[in-house]
């Protein structure tokens, strides 16, 4: 990728270094520096050097990581910004987006360094007082964040996920915390007992211990309404959005715009009303039958989900990636098999492993229950959940969220939860 300062093309792909670039040196492409080199690349700069050539002094950089709720938690404060009368910059999982406008397609949660130098650059152009984006494990691990000033760090969980990368529970739980080591500003689930930081600069949220936004009552009829406590002084807001793990995403988005901004917590509050959640977390995609598609893909996202409708007779669709984390397989086929009336085990992204060995591996969780069903083709497992449902239940689709391919092998092929949801409803 490149960067352009001040007419100088900055490049991180020595096939593109010459005399004319600077080749910008990371952990990722040092083995290439002698490549760069013989392209005739005669400026060699360290990653960590970056920053000293391009000024970002002018915009605030808002990073949220977190196992779970960083595209949620990025997408509402990049929506109460704007409805506030900011001009804001979003990056992540869904893509990025400046004002509004979809400006690059999806993407890595967070993009290498000078993707995100260049994206901060764009958004600078574009005139905006913030960007805000998505910090993945592997951005901490790889230093794709380096050289950037957080106005305000956010931790939204720490479960497990990604081991297929960081080999342990451990190692991941570290990279996660390293994010909160220095001393720039930082707001905290303070229910997470994994988390570790540095207490200066710092502020928390929660629904259960003491914190600076403490969230005393709240209630999901007709949507989700939230009381929370500031310092002794009580403010509200509502959502058609639902479940508890998203009252911790509101509750941070919230305390986020508040800590960067100064604006009065109820002029937030409002502005936040016009959130109407992510496309493909937690999206109702039917009310009769009640019909949600999730991104939940690990353990704790599903009992999140599964959780939000213990008074529904809940019919789960489900599946695991493939070449990813296998010891997570069995635990998601336990949360499902604790919460399920009826269990449908699916195919989710296969890629290069056997579908049937994927659910063989699920299986191995669900020890003992009355409704369990493999369907290894995800659209035939939709038509049998919708099938099922009748008014009392609610039909969850569990994995895939927005995602618009399902990937065999290395190919991708058109597939998308709710487009076969929709589909199957128009039929009846």
């Amino acid at each position: 990728m490149q960067l352009i300062i001040n007419n100088k093309v900055y490049t991180d792909n020595s096939k593109e270094a010459d005399e004319n670039s600077v080749f910008v040196v990371s952990k990722q492409n040092e083995k290439f520096k002698e490549n760069a080199i013989a392209n005739g690349c005669k400026e060699i700069i360290d990653s960590s050097e970056l920053k000293n050539h391009i000024d970002f002094s002018s915009i605030k950089i808002i990073g949220i990581t977190g196992t779970n709720g960083k595209t949620t938690t990025a997408a509402a404060i990049y929506s109460i910004l704007l409805d506030l009368g900011y001009k804001v910059a979003l990056q992540g999982t869904r893509g990025f987006f400046i004002n509004d406008e979809r400006v690059e397609d999806y993407s890595l949660t967070t993009p290498v360094q000078i993707g995100n130098f260049a994206h901060i650059q764009k958004a600078l152009q574009n005139e905006c007082d913030f960007f805000v984006m998505e910090v993945s494990s592997h951005a901490i691990e790889q230093k794709r964040i380096e050289g950037l000033e957080f106005a305000l760090k956010i931790h939204t969980n720490i479960t497990r996920d990604h081991l297929d990368y960081h080999k342990t529970i451990e190692e991941y739980i570290r990279i996660k915390n390293s994010f909160f080591e220095d001393d720039s500003k930082k707001l905290i689930n303070k229910d997470d007992k994994i988390v570790k930081y540095n207490s200066k600069n710092g502020y928390a949220y929660s629904l259960d211990d003491p914190s600076t936004y403490k969230v005393t009552a709240y209630s999901f009829k007709n949507g989700t309404h939230v009381m929370f406590s500031h310092f002794g002084t009580m403010h509200s807001f509502s959502s058609s959005m639902m479940g508890i793990f998203n009252v911790y995403n509101l509750m941070a988005a919230v305390a986020a715009v508040h800590i960067t901004t100064n604006k009065p917590l109820d002029e937030i509050c409002e502005a936040l009303e016009g959130f109407a959640g992510v496309s493909g977390r937690m999206e109702t995609i039917s009310s009769n039958p009640l019909i949600i598609v999730d991104f939940a893909h690990t353990p704790d996202g599903m009992k999140e989900v599964l959780q939000s409708f213990n008074e529904k007779d809940i019919i789960c669709v489900f599946g695991a990636g493939g070449d990813r984390d296998k010891a997570k397989r069995p635990l998601m086929g336990s949360v499902a098999a604790s919460y399920s009336k009826h269990i449908i085990v699916t195919s989710d992204n296969p890629r290069f492993e056997d579908p049937d060995m994927i659910i063989e591996d699920i299986l191995k969780g669900i020890k003992s229950h009355k409704s369990v069903e493999v369907e290894i083709n995800r659209k035939e497992a939709i038509k049998k959940a919708i099938a099922m449902a009748d008014e009392n239940s609610v039909v969850l689709i569990l994995g895939k969220g927005d995602e618009s391919t399902q990937t065999i092998y290395d190919k991708k092929f058109p597939f998308s939860d709710k487009e076969e949801v929709l589909k199957v409803l128009n039929k009846e």
